[in-house]
């Protein structure tokens, strides 16, 4: 049966054939579902944003980074659990690859149970944490308290998606998100029309999460019918949890550092008024559709090298990160220039309050020029990741996108407290990142070595 499972599965083989028909046809799924994601995580501040009004907005966008410090870690686990799955995928063994599945699964399952009440019981210690203004902690705290309630739902469709993507089918999750999305647009609409405001939306998506986490673990059961939640293969298969977690640990750890920082950004946002910082979160809202090719093509280029450094053929992982470079480059290129022509209209659609236009679309026309750093980051990172390096990569994301960062606001806003100083951190953090990953990707290719390379 192994050996059939396999061979089903063979058009999921990116060891072999065309570097680019391979990465934009598996791509493609990916940014789908990163669009649909965005969708997704934009429908809340939609509905609140027309329904409810700008205080309600302004809440939800404060929780929108606290609850990315914890979600951004499991992201990060899933890219673990990808790896782990696509080097056993791609060495050609199936019973392996199933073990791997299986054991990855359970042992995020787990970490995510206990992260997710932390969260619950810490929603008032990360909204303290930004500096969130009074008249908006409480509608704040019991929208992000559900929100985290729900985040064993986002960890159960994250992992199976990174091993669904390991294995080569990434149309199985971007259906999966298309489901999910439409869930939640329509009980946003029901609850938020029984006037339950902020509760009712982050109830909606905690239900969508919920639907999704069912689907796309009922797929991995399709596909092999040996998967299932095993807590006594974590102790008898501790290699393969810790190789998940040396992969994943850093890339999660990066993440969440990441938007810990970016809680300290919202410090100096919320000391602005309400239809700043609104403007400020739709900004970022916009901001990850340009961003979402970046991020499909980072997670594309994890498995393709993944799987190849499994068969061995490492010229195939540098030409599969070159590639998928110009691809992504050529995405986010279209896109940015016609969000950047209809920034207005496209703030204007979460809101219509002058203020909140004026900011978010001065915001989006500051960072959309250079996204060709972030391009060059998700990549980097991506391919850096597949060849199982994730530490290195953590520590020069840390200190561009952290260090960098930090040090420009603290030296910005001391001369003058203005919200356009805001603008300029992520361009700044984005283009630090991206040099210094430049440089270390380049003296660790030379040095890179697959076994049996070709």
């Amino acid at each position: 049966r192994g050996e059939d499972c396999r061979a089903s599965m063979n058009k999921g083989d990116l060891t072999q054939g065309s570097v680019f028909k391979q990465l934009i046809l598996f791509s493609i799924p990916i940014v789908m579902g990163e669009l649909f994601q965005n969708f997704y995580n934009s429908v809340d501040a939609f509905v609140v944003g027309n329904l409810v009004g700008d205080h309600a907005l302004a809440a939800v966008s404060v929780c929108e980074t606290p609850a990315q410090l914890i979600v951004g870690f499991f992201n990060g686990m899933s890219l673990g659990a990808s790896v782990v799955t696509a080097r056993a995928f791609g060495s050609g063994d199936w019973r392996k690859t199933q073990l791997r599945m299986r054991t990855c699964f359970t042992a995020a399952l787990v970490l995510g149970v206990l992260l997710s009440v932390d969260g619950v019981l810490c929603a008032p210690l990360l909204l303290a944490a930004t500096n969130v203004d009074d008249a908006l902690f409480t509608e704040a705290v019991r929208y992000l308290r559900i929100y985290m309630a729900g985040l064993m739902f986002m960890v159960i469709y994250n992992i199976a998606a990174g091993i669904l993507r390991a294995i080569g089918d990434t149309r199985s999750p971007f259906l999966i998100l298309v489901v999910s999305c439409c869930v939640n647009i329509v009980f946003d609409l029901m609850l938020v029309g029984l006037d339950m405001g902020v509760a009712g939306v982050a109830l909606a998506t905690v239900f969508a999460q919920s639907i999704s986490a069912v689907l796309a673990y009922r797929r991995i059961r399709h596909m092999s019918a040996d998967f299932r939640i095993s807590v006594g293969e974590i102790r008898t298969n501790w290699k393969a949890v810790a190789e998940m977690f040396s992969i994943g640990f850093p890339s999660g750890l990066q993440s969440s550092l990441v938007f810990l920082s970016n809680m300290f950004v919202w410090r100096y946002i919320n000391a602005f008024d309400p239809g700043a910082i609104a403007g400020i979160g739709i900004a970022q809202r916009l901001d990850k559709f340009v961003a979402m090719p970046c991020k499909a093509f980072g997670l594309a280029v994890t498995t393709f090298v993944g799987q190849n450094v499994g068969a061995g053929n490492c010229r195939r992982c540098r030409e599969g990160t070159a590639k998928a470079l110009a691809l992504s480059l050529l995405t986010v290129a279209v896109i940015g220039s016609v969000l950047y022509a209809f920034t207005e209209p496209c703030v204007a659609i979460f809101n219509r309050t002058e203020r909140v236009i004026h900011v978010g679309t001065d915001m989006m026309h500051v960072i959309i020029p250079t996204y060709i750093a972030m391009t060059v980051r998700e990549i980097l990172i991506g391919a850096l990741r597949g060849y199982g390096n994730a530490r290195v990569p953590m520590l020069l994301s840390l200190l561009g996108m952290i260090g960098v960062r930090q040090i420009y606001l603290a030296l910005a806003m001391h001369v003058a407290y203005r919200v356009e100083y805001i603008y300029y951190c992520y361009p700044i953090a984005w283009t630090s990142t991206a040099v210094m990953l430049l440089l270390y990707y380049l003296f660790y290719r030379r040095r890179q070595k697959c076994s049996n390379e070709k």
